[in-house]
């Protein structure tokens, strides 16, 4: 049976409450407990796979093929504890249940309330696989006062309350302003969050304050006394040079103890923190610089690409080095040289991307790396513009271009080395897609078995020739071109396993030139970085000495 920790935010969103989980639950897994981390958001999507990068931050897919948000990646990178469609529902998906189990008569004919059938549904949610793990962190997305987080609330309210005495606790997020005219860090913000969050039943155990100073005893102690805590259970949260610093700033602190002292577990076991004292001595302690341009379409906000800027740090811890991610927007290349803009770059990254936009200005990133024999690894769409640009300068066929562009401008323009994919072949069924279905969910999704030719620099790099991967795409490279793309220098190293699927491609005769139809970041963590970025990092590496 499964202790649970509710974690809450108040004051103001952004303050850090995926990474406070997720740093909770490394700390207990350091204790020798199992964890399992979810995240219930408020907004009434279905899921964040047909939401704008710049409205959401990156589309997080798990294995099972979920389109998640991004705070699971923080739970997966911390914990090393893969994902789940389980772990992740927005008010949108629980109201589409109730919804539909109503239609079906599941009700027989009550009126449909929020309570309790949307609450009995997020409790029904939020109980599942209750007996796999010694600890359930569920985090509410939002701030409470929100008034489309009212039925999370009250779900996790009446959850508590069923369940024994001890059994749920809740840890509540907040932030410490710091008003630099009075000298002072202002405890109300955090007072009237806390009285927020009473008013709807729910009193929290251990407080977060967020605070980019030290919080001093007094005001620690006025904390406890006006939101009902013990002094112990105020857990200062201060600004931190790098987020992996964060499992073992929240020790110093005492948020494991904290926790454990809210569960009444004494003696709790002391924790080995050596992975992360490891971790923190590789970003810290790096011998070395790396400068990555990261050519993409989302670069105004870079939590489109959380989880690509994460897996380079990673890439760089396994190397001793520093990464520095710049980010340049590909659009740009479609009226300048890209010359100007990329050398004096290490390596170059094309990531994923929907949509015609900046892909023409990918394409010269993708020619520059190629030509200038600079480390290359493209991603998704940064796969098939690489592609692309084989077929129009290598191979001769000046208008190859995607079916996706042709169908987004609504006419024939390009020769289609790049298609929409219509079936695939997903365990031991037959999925069927059509260009006019609806986005969301539709598109081929989670972990997908490859095979890499024996002998190539992908097999050399992942030292196996079958590997998993997860995806999130609608086209494909078209395999009738292999056999022209080969002739000049392009390897199809990865397959599916029917062999009609391309997976990866490299470029002979290149320090490093690899395309990926998946996405490598999505399983890369700082104590386990993914292959394919820590050899990445080490070619940029060698290009760095020669420089």
């Amino acid at each position: 049976m499964a202790r649970y920790v509710f974690i809450t935010g108040g004051v103001v969103s952004s303050l850090g409450k995926g990474l406070a989980s997720a740093a909770l639950g490394a700390l207990l897994q350091a204790r020798g407990y199992s964890v399992r981390l979810r995240k219930l958001d408020p907004y009434l999507n279905v899921d964040p796979g047909t939401m704008s990068p710049f409205e959401h931050g990156e589309v997080f897919v798990t294995d099972d093929g979920a389109e998640t948000d991004l705070d699971l990646g923080h739970y997966e990178r911390f914990t090393g504890v893969s994902a789940r469609k389980t772990d992740s529902v927005s008010s949108g998906r629980i109201y589409s249940t109730v919804l539909e189990k109503e239609r079906r008569g599941d009700y027989l004919g009550k009126t449909i309330q929020v309570i309790p059938h949307v609450t009995n549904e997020i409790k029904d949610f939020i109980g599942i696989g209750d007996d796999e793990v010694d600890f359930m962190l569920c985090e509410i997305g939002g701030t409470v006062g929100d008034i489309e987080g009212l039925p999370f609330f009250e779900a996790i309210r009446q959850f508590a309350q069923e369940k024994a005495r001890g059994q749920c606790i809740f840890m509540h997020l907040t932030l410490l302003p710091w008003i630099a005219a009075s000298g002072e860090l202002k405890t109300k913000p955090t007072q009237h969050s806390v009285k927020e969050l009473r008013s709807i039943g729910i009193a929290p155990d251990v407080l977060v304050c967020r605070s980019d100073k030290p919080i001093p005893e007094k005001e620690r102690e006025k904390i406890a006394l006006f939101c009902n805590v013990r002094k112990e259970d105020v857990i200062a949260a201060p600004d931190l040079r790098s987020i992996y610093e964060a499992p073992l700033a929240y020790h110093r602190e005492g948020l494991d103890q904290a926790v454990l002292d809210a569960f009444s577990i004494s003696p709790a076991p002391k924790p080995n923190l050596d992975r992360w004292e490891d971790v923190a001595d590789r970003i810290f302690n790096a011998e070395g610089e790396v400068r990555v341009a990261i050519v993409g379409k989302y670069t105004q906000l870079e939590d489109a690409y959380k989880s690509i800027a994460e897996a380079l740090t990673h890439g760089g811890m396994a190397n001793r080095v520093k990464v520095r991610s710049e980010w340049i927007e590909a659009e740009i290349f479609e009226r300048e040289d890209p010359a100007p803009y990329l050398e004096g770059f290490h390596a170059i990254l094309v990531p994923g991307g929907f949509g015609e936009r900046g892909t023409e200005g990918k394409i010269k990133a993708a020619e520059f790396a190629r030509t200038r024999n600079i480390p290359y690894l493209g991603i998704c769409l940064g796969m098939q513009m690489a592609v692309i640009e084989a077929a129009r300068n290598l191979a001769g066929m000046k208008t190859a271009g995607s079916e996706e562009f042709d169908h987004e401008a609504g006419k024939k323009r390009f020769e289609p080395v790049v298609y929409h994919l219509k079936e695939w072949v997903q365990g031991n069924h037959k999925v069927a897609r059509k260009v006019e279905d609806d986005k969301g969910g539709t598109m081929r999704l989670g972990a997908y078995t490859a095979h890499l030719s024996p002998g190539s620099k992908v097999a050399e790099v992942y030292g196996d020739t079958v590997i998993e991967e997860r995806h999130r795409h609608r086209y494909e490279v078209d395999i009738k071109y292999r056999d022209k793309l080969e002739e000049q220098g392009m390897c199809f190293s990865g397959m599916s396993p029917d062999g009609r699927l391309p997976e990866i491609v490299e470029v002979k005769d290149h320090p490093w030139f690899i395309g990926v139809q998946f996405h490598p970041e999505l399983k890369s963590k700082p104590f386990a970085p993914h292959p394919l970025f820590s050899d990445f990092i080490r070619a940029a590496k060698e290009v760095e000495r020669l420089v």
